[in-house]
């Protein structure tokens, strides 16, 4: 049965289109493969549930997790994907460090913040008024900015200073939770929100669902697909800027393999690549999947080309999961 939501407040006539049972299918499908891999986990490797190990999977994907926040809003409004985000990322951990001595680390973080912002941005008036193809657009982007990023240390690696905001950044508060844990989860908490209780919601599902009847229905389409990149170049300049500091050291190159890891999570979640359909918490959903399996495989001595090849196909299995889902059911 079609699921279909009806026209009103400039919304256009069709949001998303999904039958109820793939929508359940997706709620089962997930939880019951986490479940599975926590049980091969357990079988393969008496390290899997221990406590360090656990933490360093939330601590793992929580940097990712910030990423993937904004991906799904890009995956849901047809923007396909941000590839600027090595570069965003790689300049919020540059200047929060670059600029720690003068400015302070909250000062660097935010101008570090505000320098990935306006890359996403950008993106987001490239693709959203000039219509630039989002693949071309953000790798040419991304270029630029990793090329500032380079110039910006002549290449090298920055080190900071701030030991104190260091070890605040790595604290664990409430019982042992790791603060930037803490940090992912109230991002997320506040991209759900957004993404399920706002107007930009509700216009980023449905530009997403039928981009021409949104624009027909004077929804604000360029603006709403802007919005997604600005927001996920914003995202990934925190993450570059929590990852700096936590570190205390940053190189341009940081950043790079997180577009891929976000894309791998969001489609895994089943964030459809072809707009309309998908929530925060199936993407979060997705993410913890993907890093249980990575950590098993690293647990295993897997090789990293061999880990590749496993996300790569699970993207492949996905949006083609996805392809004859939507095509089965009528979707545009």
């Amino acid at each position: 049965m079609t699921k279909v939501k009806p026209s009103g407040s400039g919304m256009a006539p069709r949001v998303v289109v999904q039958s109820r049972r793939s929508n359940l299918g997706g709620w089962i499908g997930l939880p019951a493969g986490v479940l599975l891999l926590v049980v091969v986990g357990t079988l393969l490797s008496d390290k899997f549930l221990s406590i360090s190990n656990l933490t360093n999977v939330l601590i793992s994907m929580s940097i990712v997790g910030l990423i993937v926040v904004g991906m799904t809003f890009v995956f849901i409004s047809r923007g396909l994907a941000d590839l600027s985000v090595p570069a965003t990322v790689g300049i919020g951990g540059i200047l929060v460090l670059g600029l720690q001595p003068s400015l302070g680390s909250l000062i660097a973080g935010i101008v570090g913040v505000l320098a990935a912002s306006v890359a996403g941005l950008v993106n987001g008036v490239l693709i959203g008024w000039f219509k630039v193809n989002p693949v071309i657009a953000t790798l040419a982007v991304g270029s630029i900015v990793l090329g500032a990023a380079q110039a910006f240390v002549g290449g090298v690696i920055v080190y900071g200073t701030d030991s104190e905001t260091q070890d605040l950044i790595n604290s664990r508060i409430l019982g042992g939770i790791p603060v930037i844990v803490i940090i992912f989860l109230t991002v997320a908490l506040l991209g759900h929100i957004l993404l399920s209780r706002t107007a930009i919601g509700r216009y980023t599902y449905a530009v997403g669902s039928n981009p021409s009847a949104s624009e027909a229905s004077a929804a604000p389409v360029k603006f709403t697909r802007a919005f997604a990149f600005l927001l996920t170049g914003a995202l990934g300049g925190f993450a570059g800027v929590i990852l700096g500091l936590s570190l205390q050291t940053a190189r341009p190159i940081m950043g790079i393999g997180y577009e891929f890891d976000a894309i791998t999570a969001v489609v895994v979640g089943g964030v459809s690549l072809l707009g309309g359909v998908g929530s925060i918490p199936r993407a979060m959903g997705g993410l913890l999947f993907v890093q249980l399996l990575t950590n098993i495989m690293v647990l295993q001595g897997v090789p990293s080309p061999v880990q590749g090849i496993a996300k790569g196909a699970m993207i492949a299995g996905a949006v083609a999961l996805d392809v004859y889902l939507r095509r089965r059911g009528g979707a545009q």
